[in-house]
């Protein structure tokens, strides 16, 4: 499940500094308060689906699962932006998520 996207080692090769920089940031985020890693990565599906960035829906829905999420609570949490993000960006992202289930 720790798979990393050729794209994102791409990015890294060419702009690793800037990289370094934003994984500080979302570590120094995630250790300012008391949110567990499940629910921070669920969040932060939550906010991917609501952007529809396919990319950050794939990434955050592995790491919700390697924090120990099922695949049915990755997918509620996708679900419960319905009534907020409209019924096609959830449908879009379910079909993201679903690829990730799917490799796993």
């Amino acid at each position: 499940m720790k798979k990393i996207p050729a794209h994102y080692n791409k990015l890294k090769e060419r702009h690793g500094s800037l990289l370094d920089a934003v994984e500080a940031l979302g570590k120094a985020a995630k250790a300012a308060g008391p949110i567990d890693g499940m629910t921070a990565e669920l969040i932060q599906l939550a906010a991917a689906v609501a952007i529809r960035s396919e990319g950050s829906v794939h990434s955050h829905t592995r790491r919700a699962m390697s924090h120990g999420a099922s695949a049915e609570q990755v997918r509620h949490a996708a679900v419960l932006l319905t009534s907020v993000v409209g019924f096609p960006a959830v449908a879009a992202s379910l079909t993201w998520i679903d690829d990730v289930i799917e490799e796993a």
